[in-house]
């Protein structure tokens, strides 16, 4: 059985909503279960790991609630929120005080081929 989940929210429109809360909420929940669990933010979806952006972007789980509240909630869950070092080069490093480390391809292929995690992209 797998010890840690990574979600990978690549292929998300931060500008769809709910195409930004289930990849986290998962995440929050792997965490809450006890499980070791890892959100990485890359490609278009990486920009929510830029100051600012996240937290204009309203949650459809509930009124006055950001993407950055999610964020937030998952980082105060346990889950360590990395971001793409692509990420960086297209979007800057003003990131969110969430995020624990910029990464590279190696260390997210590393991680999806690793036999005891179980791998989640979005």
């Amino acid at each position: 059985m797998a010890e840690k989940l990574v979600v990978v929210i690549l292929n998300s429109n931060p500008e769809n909503q709910s195409e930004m809360v289930e990849p986290i909420y998962h995440a929050t929940i792997a965490a809450s279960m006890d499980y070791e669990a890892e959100i990485i933010l890359a490609g278009r979806a990486g920009e929510i790991a830029i100051r600012g952006v996240a937290e204009a972007i309203e949650s459809p789980r509930k009124t006055d609630e950001t993407v950055y509240d999610l964020l937030k909630e998952a980082y105060q869950s346990g889950v360590q929120i990395k971001v793409s070092k692509f990420v960086v080069q297209k979007w800057g490093d003003n990131l969110i005080a969430e995020v624990s480390e910029v990464v590279s391809g190696g260390y997210i292929v590393g991680e999806i081929m690793n036999s005891n995690v179980t791998t989640l992209t979005y």
